[in-house]
């Protein structure tokens, strides 16, 4: 997405190989957000890049009395003064932090075990799509969320300053393998009439991986598929996992592509003993892998 983008403030200080500019962008993503403006304060010096600042209208939430432009202003005059009274020092106060680089290469398929229980119905059917996979030549990545450090999204809106979270968890790690892949199922039983928490904090927090989309761009033709599983009969009970796994995956603009739903399963207790259902799990599998368009 490329937002409309607006000079504020222009400045140079200077001559010749020791000039320095400052410049202060008003950037406008009501495209990804209703109102969102996102202010950006650079300072150039040998036409790079030494120093960013950013901020955006929805950080500051109602009962907060900055607001984004009044921050990035007062935060031009400062630099402003800083540069003309000693720019080495500036330099050096401002010291670009190194971006996190993501891995060379992201797996084929990506599995998201929901379910914190590693010997329930969920992992059975994970194994199934793994086995397949494997059978396929594919690479696999088994992600689970419940044994993870992940700090709970906060709302802070910051991610779309920079397309990144503020926090720095494993996180990264499920964004790292979510990226590049091309098949990402998601496993998950029913807790009371949704998706487990485990899975609820990586939704979340994949609003970070959404801003990085939105800023910078990503792959395209991601397939997304769902298991799920529910103690009670009926399909009723899987409306609200549908809805949230759809608008998590569209989200981040990965196409759902199905869902194999399982209910009355308390009494069942164990998946493998329902007819044709693993074949049933390995063809759609398949299917995804073999036929992604």
């Amino acid at each position: 997405m490329e937002p409309e983008r607006e000079l504020v403030l222009f400045r140079e200080f200077g001559d010749g190989a020791d000039q320095v500019s400052l410049t202060l962008h008003r950037e406008d993503f009501s495209a990804l957000y209703p109102g969102m403006i996102r202010f950006t304060l650079s300072v150039l010096s040998n036409k790079k890049i030494r120093a960013v600042f950013r901020t955006n209208s929805y950080e500051y939430s109602p009962l907060v009395p900055l607001k984004a432009e009044t921050v990035a202003l007062k935060t031009a005059e400062d630099w402003e003064d800083q540069l003309l009274i000693n720019p080495a020092l500036f330099f050096q106060d401002h010291l670009q932090e190194k971006p996190r680089h993501p891995r060379a290469s992201s797996p084929d398929v990506v599995v998201m075990q929901g379910s914190p229980r590693g010997d329930g119905n969920c992992s059975i059917l994970a194994g199934w799509a793994v086995e397949t996979a494997h059978e396929l030549g594919k690479t696999v990545q088994v992600i689970y969320p419940h044994d993870m450090s992940i700090h709970c999204c906060i709302g802070c809106y910051q991610c779309y300053n920079t397309g990144s979270c503020v926090f720095d968890d494993d996180m990264d790690e499920i964004i790292d393998a979510v990226r590049g892949t091309s098949l990402f199922i998601i496993c998950s039983p029913v807790y009371t009439n949704t998706v487990t928490g485990g899975l609820k904090l990586v939704i979340d927090r994949c609003q970070a991986y959404h801003a990085e989309r939105a800023i910078s761009g990503g792959k395209q033709g991601q397939k997304g598929l769902l298991f799920s599983v529910a103690g009670r009969k009926g399909e009723v009970n899987f409306v609200c996992v549908t809805r949230v796994i759809k608008a998590f995956l569209r989200n981040l603009d990965i196409e759902p592509s199905g869902e194999i739903l399982i209910d009355h399963v308390d009494a069942v207790k164990d998946i493998r003993l329902i007819p044709g259902l693993e074949r049933n799990v390995r063809e759609k599998v398949i299917c995804l892998l073999l036929n992604p368009s």
